[in-house]
């Protein structure tokens, strides 16, 4: 007959947080989760993104809608298609986004001259002005918000960064 497991197991097979409840933590050890790179490009978005919600808000933009409109404005008659695509957005949550976005007066729809059955959409003149302020805002937080990096660190990492999610 097998040796009965102990119901308690023992403290040395447990990790030191388990081994030692009485024990209290005095600094948080984040070694093993630093050395991880999505927790790092986590940890840099959540920076990044927290200073870009607060600019963005008196544009009325969230990432996604400045995302949209920076692409329609780089490629004036792009379809819904081109957008899902480029962005990875599934096409029914793009459509509120887009009609939004219509709503606010910021794009409009034109036929597309290849495709008959597509829409390519285009920045308004308020789309426009709007555009040209939000995306010198959001060049100006980059910076801001890597100021710890020259420029050609920041050119490194965007380098970086784009290896890890685009297709080779």
């Amino acid at each position: 007959m097998p040796p009965r497991a102990s119901a308690k197991p023992s403290r040395k097979s447990l990790p030191p947080a388990v081994a030692a409840p009485d024990r209290a933590v005095e600094e948080v050890d984040t070694r093993y989760l630093e050395t991880l790179i999505g927790y790092n490009a986590r940890r840099a978005a959540l920076s990044v993104i927290g200073l870009f919600l607060q600019r963005m808000a008196v544009y009325g933009l969230k990432p996604v809608d400045f995302s949209v409109l920076s692409l329609i404005t780089h490629n004036p008659g792009i379809t819904s298609a081109q957008l899902c695509s480029a962005l990875s957005i599934l096409p029914p949550n793009l459509v509120g986004i887009i009609n939004a976005l219509a709503r606010r007066g910021l794009i409009g729809r034109q036929p597309h001259p290849r495709d008959g059955r597509a829409m390519g959409l285009h920045l308004t003149d308020a789309g426009h002005a709007l555009m040209v302020e939000a995306e010198q805002t959001a060049s100006d937080l980059e910076i801001e918000a890597t100021g710890r990096l020259s420029a050609a660190e920041r050119q490194t990492l965007i380098r970086l960064l784009r290896k890890v999610y685009l297709p080779p």
